[in-house]
């Protein structure tokens, strides 16, 4: 059985799930897929359902009812992955913003480098890692990212990164049930908390390009979120312990 597993949420993918897929399977190293569906009325649980039959032991889906937020969405991967006794646990897009072929360098930045999280990050180099993003769009995610490392002191250049690899002791520790936001402001939750503990975190320089099939899943109440929850996420860290304690979910 494979040790790791990638954790890909998915609203109206149909355009991009099966190519998600085998590409993620053709990798020179062995990864699992955690399909979380929030009820995509396109049909695309039905496209994962027909590849699980050709990947019966790779493929796993788990179909919510509603779209219910990409938080959600990955604490409900987290706590399938941390029951199914994986090592090494990402979070990936389903739209190729994220390069597939990048998850063997967060796997070993984590695994032969000893870190404890890997961040594909557009923008440890400045903006220039960036290809085709609406600039509305890149600028909202760089200053917010900007944002996220003043308040909060953490030393991350890509605070709202979705493309990670955190090794299962990171998961363990969080208190999922406790986080708090649902899109830009939980990557940014995660990674606090996750420095917050004094894990070891590494940046890796990614490439990141816009979805060329699909539409955006961005809202004006995700950015909101994450401009006034990052206050209360510093607020918050000066009434936490932060000590390290396993969890665990049954």
């Amino acid at each position: 059985m494979s040790k790791n597993i990638v954790i890909i949420p998915t609203y109206n993918e149909k355009e991009n799930i099966e190519l998600m897929v085998r590409k993620v399977f053709s990798l020179p190293e062995s990864f699992h897929l955690l399909i979380v569906d929030d009820g995509s009325p396109d049909g695309t649980a039905e496209i994962v359902k027909s590849l699980q039959l050709e990947f019966p032991n790779q493929l796993f889906l788990e179909q919510r009812k509603q779209k219910s937020g990409l938080g959600t969405a990955y604490i409900h991967g987290f706590k399938y992955a941390l029951r199914n006794k994986y090592e090494y646990i990402f979070e990936m897009d389903c739209d190729f913003s994220h390069n597939p072929d990048d998850l063997i360098r967060l796997l070993h930045t984590c695994k032969s480098d000893g870190y404890d999280l890997a961040i594909g990050s557009r923008y440890v180099d400045g903006v220039v890692n960036v290809v085709n993003w609406p600039m509305n769009r890149l600028l909202i995610s760089y200053f917010g990212s900007v944002y996220a490392k003043f308040v909060t002191g953490m030393p991350i250049d890509d605070g709202t990164a979705g493309f990670k690899c955190y090794k299962s002791e990171v998961l363990e520790t969080i208190k999922l049930d406790n986080v708090r936001f649902v899109g830009y402001g939980f990557q940014i939750e995660m990674k606090f908390n996750t420095w917050k503990y004094g894990f070891k975190i590494k940046e890796v320089p990614i490439i990141f390009k816009d979805r060329t099939a699909g539409e955006a899943k961005m809202s004006k109440s995700i950015i909101a979120e994450a401009f006034l929850g990052i206050i209360k996420l510093k607020i918050y860290s000066f009434f936490e312990g932060y000590r390290r304690e396993k969890q665990t979910y049954d």
